[in-house]
């Protein structure tokens, strides 16, 4: 295999404490920004949930002369929608995306399954005249654009939808931790999979304090953290495993650091490149796939973080305390017989010459 570096020998678990500080330190800044938007005035959401767990429109409108980003908000302003969103085609460069929260009944639009069409059809008056029926914008010189797409989520399938995505993300840690049991050891198993609850919620912390949407292609890229971040942690277990086997007389300690050592080339190469195509996302994807990169940016980064600074402390620590009780199991048993000995009376058997 290709090595970027031959020797390393970087005292990881003696950095441990500092790692799990910092950790904690994003952890706690994330759930202070989650829970002071809830109880802040006005009682804004924790996290900016996007139309699909929400609730709401989104309608895909045709231009004849696309107007830019502000003039479409403004104009959805002016008819009172503030919290929209707009979005380019990611195919098409005529067409956008505007999505809507939840509006309900209104007197101008009393069909509150259509309140969202007709509020966005309102705005969009205001830059352009509509096409008449099927007929292309080809074909009318006079129209400025035309709707070509409405799809709409209430609010039930919101909350369904926002339930079903935990419980799958819970759901694949379950998976995990049995699968890592059965083919290494449960303390393995628990240091992978609190690694990568700690990535989720590391990522969710940053989309809680910068406001990022939370949509379901962030739940498309928190399920593939959770692949990205056991594959680095199961290739340093499995390391550890070998070098067990090989250095029976080292300690664990000293096997974990050699371990995640040796690797930190693999590491690097893999990780990297997922990095750089990640970043390529953030830099070019567009709007359509902003939540989803930022949640692979953070993620790779916080992935690779974990594997060294949560995973492999966890593991260590734990066979360490495992490995305490039982000896304390045998030692108890000999104690006891010793003792147990010691009150025996002593038959003494005559001495023959």
């Amino acid at each position: 295999m290709f090595e970027i570096f031959k020797t390393i020998n970087v005292d990881w678990m003696g950095k441990r404490k500092i790692f799990i500080t910092l950790s904690i330190f994003v952890l706690l800044a994330g759930l202070g920004s989650a829970v002071g938007r809830q109880f802040s005035e006005g009682g804004t959401d924790s996290f900016n949930l996007g139309v699909d767990f929400r609730g709401g429109t989104v309608v895909t409108a045709k231009f004849r002369e696309k107007p830019n980003v502000e003039a479409v908000r403004n104009a959805l302003n002016g008819v009172g929608i503030g919290e929209s969103i707009i979005q380019d085609s990611t195919d098409k460069t005529d067409e956008v995306l505007i999505k809507v929260p939840n509006i309900g009944r209104r007197d101008d639009c009393p069909d509150a399954d259509e309140a969202g069409r007709c509020m966005v059809k309102r705005a969009l008056d205001t830059l352009g005249k509509e096409a008449e029926g099927a007929a292309s914008l080809a074909d009318d010189a006079s129209a400025g654009y035309k709707i070509v797409g409405t799809d709409s989520v209430g609010p039930v399938a919101g909350a369904q939808l926002r339930n079903q995505a935990v419980i799958a993300t819970l759901l694949g840690l379950a998976g995990i931790l049995f699968f890592i049991a059965f083919r290494y050891d449960w303390t393995y198993a628990a240091g992978a999979v609190i690694a990568v609850f700690h990535d989720v919620l590391v990522t969710l912390a940053f989309f809680s304090v910068f406001q990022w949407e939370v949509s379901l292609t962030v739940l498309a890229a928190l399920l593939t953290l959770v692949g990205f971040s056991v594959n680095d942690s199961i290739v340093i277990f499995d390391r550890i495993r070998e070098n067990l086997t090989l250095h029976r007389g080292e300690s664990l300690y000293k096997l974990t650091n050699d371990s995640i050592n040796q690797t930190m080339s693999r590491t690097i190469v893999t990780n990297g490149l997922v990095f750089l195509s990640v970043l390529a996302l953030v830099l070019f994807g567009g709007e359509v796939l902003r939540g989803f990169s930022l949640a692979l940016f953070v993620g790779s980064i916080t992935g690779t973080y974990s594997t060294i600074a949560i995973a492999s402390p966890i593991a260590i620590w734990w066979q360490g305390r495992l490995g305490e009780a039982q000896i304390k199991e045998v030692d108890i048993p000999k104690a006891e017989k010793l003792a147990s000995a010691s009150r025996r009376p002593v038959s003494r058997r005559p001495v023959t010459r």
